[in-house]
């Protein structure tokens, strides 16, 4: 009996046993990204921080006391969820989800240093927009190679969508 190597349900097409440094890895970089966040939040940018606190805000905005603590699990799940797609070693969309999800990390990453480090509302809304779609785009992909990773993305995809909403929120209310 042949089974189809590009099969997702194929064993022989899933490494065998996990790869735990490369999962290390996969969530080292997402929590990179987080980094780069952080070096321009107001929590660590004494400009941002007299900048941000002269912004009218909505009353629905998360405590920021939340927000290293929710991030921090978000990022933690996007590297387990890339390290299951990388799993699927013959998987013909694999590669397609890789760079779905490069380019929604990228656009993560560029997020803060957008809103924060250059105080521009409209390019972080820009980005959170360009984030939005582009996380469907990874939720979508990685759907195809792998249920389970597109699950663990759920969280975030909700969190990047009031991410996006908090961020039109700033814009309209601080034009």
């Amino acid at each position: 009996m042949r089974i189809p190597v590009e099969s997702s349900t194929s064993y022989r097409g899933r490494n065998a046993r996990p790869n735990w440094l490369a999962l290390i890895a996969f969530v080292a970089l997402a929590l990179a990204a987080g980094v780069i966040g952080a070096v321009f939040s107001p929590a660590r940018s004494p400009a941002a921080g007299v900048w941000y606190a002269s912004l009218l805000k909505p009353a629905w905005i998360a405590p920021s006391r939340w927000l290293a603590f929710v991030w921090t699990i978000l990022y933690v799940l996007m590297g387990t969820a890339v390290w299951l797609v990388s799993r699927e070693r013959y998987h013909a969309r694999r590669a397609t989800a890789f760079t779905a999800y490069g380019v929604q990390l990228v656009l993560n990453a560029l997020w803060a240093p957008l809103f924060f480090g250059e105080r521009n509302l409209g390019a972080g809304l820009f980005d959170s927009v360009a984030l939005w779609l582009a996380t469907l785009w990874t939720l979508r992909e990685f759907f195809a190679v792998r249920a389970s990773a597109a699950l663990l993305l759920l969280p975030y995809f909700a969190w990047v969508s009031y991410a996006m909403a908090l961020n039109f929120a700033f814009w309209r209310l601080n034009q």
